[in-house]
């Protein structure tokens, strides 16, 4: 068991930044890649970024290439999401996941354990 909690959302501007962090505790952090997944209302959880239990490599939805950056810390059991030259449409609540089962990082279904969300509003 993992248990996930996100923090560092809020009401911004676009343009301005945040960073999001999501505090793992239970088995070992470092067994687990992680991925960032966010719903925006009346919408599919998607796919954000995702980043390997070593932290050597990294993933990307097209949407946020060049402007988002993933990174862990396996010594603090945290995952970061870095969020520059933010848009109203990135506009959602952002969830961090442990991924468990050997397929894509980008399939919601290789993530088990899940945050229970941080809300990130982008106004114009």
């Amino acid at each position: 068991q993992v248990q996930l909690v996100e923090s560092g959302g809020g009401l911004v501007q676009a343009g301005d930044s945040l960073r999001l962090s999501c505090a793992a505790s239970g088995r070992s952090f470092s067994d687990y890649g992680m991925g960032w997944f966010r719903q925006a209302p009346g919408k599919e959880r998607e796919f954000v970024a995702a980043i390997s239990w070593s932290g050597g490599t990294t993933y990307y939805a097209d949407s946020v290439k060049g402007r988002f950056t993933i990174s862990r810390d396996n010594a603090k059991n945290t995952v970061y999401l870095q969020m520059n030259s933010l848009k109203p449409e990135d506009t959602a609540v952002y969830y961090c996941a442990a991924r468990t089962v050997g397929i894509s990082y980008y399939y919601r279904s290789a993530y088990a354990y899940w945050g229970q969300g941080t809300q990130v509003t982008v106004s114009s």
